[in-house]
């Protein structure tokens, strides 16, 4: 999810330098939902990742990629710069090839143009310096689109509330159940606002009405509109938060280990902790020692946000 976030806004840029261009996105379907509407990106196509695996995913594959050529793409740009997506780029049988200079897995190889990246710069700011190779400006203020045609449930929708994500796929991200507990009880002593619990994963403790627990009864679309409603958004380091970051909600990221100037909410409207503190979110300030997330940590999340709100 991330990755499709972070590269938003090269198609907005490229569409508005040319607007006559049409635009392909080839995606995973679970992500497809953040393109749609966007008037920068004239076809979605998606890429059935879970449909290549196992036996006989391979003989699966080969069809879809052999069916890259009829799009008669002029120029494959590849911001994910991986095997796949670099043999993606070299089936469709584009004369133009462009990808960054830290491409992985020898995607490198497919690439008729490779672009220079900087080390410790955060992935919207990598992926933004393809541009150039296009002769294309970058911009100053990177522009989302993302897609506006949900609703969130009925028995929330026009009251006040903050967003809790506690849950990421990688190791040592997520938070376990008693700091959920510990600072959805401590917002609700510092803060009359409703609390949702977004995301994917399991939390069984109920914590009276103005707690909603929505883990895994959403879909993307819906949870799209669950972050954009939100007074603010309390997320660990994962594509939802980087999802309400680029809404323009106020955000709190939670970082153990990953670096936030890489990988942290690209938003002026952000904040960090890690290390043990809370700091606004800046790209040139290097990253704290790793620290683990406890009770105590989720009750000072608590008394900030509700100091924000």
């Amino acid at each position: 999810m991330g990755d499709v976030i972070h590269a938003i806004p090269v198609a907005q840029a490229i569409h508005r330098a040319w607007p006559t261009t049409r635009i392909t996105w080839i995606v995973d379907p679970r992500w497809q939902p953040l393109l749609e509407e966007n008037p920068a990106i004239a076809q979605i196509h998606p890429f059935p990742r879970s449909d290549f695996k196992g036996m006989g995913g391979l003989s699966r594959a080969i069809p879809w990629y052999r069916e890259l050529r009829k799009f008669n793409a002029d120029m494959v740009l590849d911001l994910q710069c991986l095997l796949r997506s670099g043999l993606m780029a070299f089936c469709s049988g584009a004369r133009h090839v462009v990808g960054l200079g830290d491409a992985r897995e020898g995607a490198r190889f497919f690439y008729t143009e490779t672009v220079p990246v900087k080390k410790n710069e955060h992935a919207v700011n990598r992926y933004l310096r393809a541009l150039t190779v296009m002769g294309i400006d970058q911009p100053s203020e990177p522009d989302w689109f993302i897609p506006s045609n949900q609703t969130i449930e009925p028995e929330i929708s026009g009251a006040p509330y903050v967003v809790l994500h506690p849950f990421a796929r990688g190791a040592g991200k997520s938070l376990d159940a008693a700091a959920i507990a510990a600072w959805v009880e401590a917002f609700q002593e510092f803060s009359g606002l409703n609390i949702i619990l977004a995301g994917v994963g399991k939390y069984a403790k109920e914590h009276g009405p103005r707690f909603h627990n929505f883990l895994g009864k959403t879909d993307l679309s819906q949870l799209i509109a669950i972050l954009r409603g939100a007074k603010f958004v309390v997320s660990v380091d994962s594509g939802p938060m980087h999802l309400a970051a680029a809404l323009g909600v106020p955000v709190l990221s939670i970082h153990t280990w990953s670096d936030p100037r890489l990988v942290g909410p690209f938003s002026k409207k952000s904040w960090i902790w890690q290390g043990g503190e809370i700091r606004k979110q800046d790209l040139d300030q290097s990253p704290r020692d790793q620290a683990a997330f406890t009770a105590s940590h989720a009750v000072e999340i608590a008394r900030f946000v509700a100091a924000q709100t």
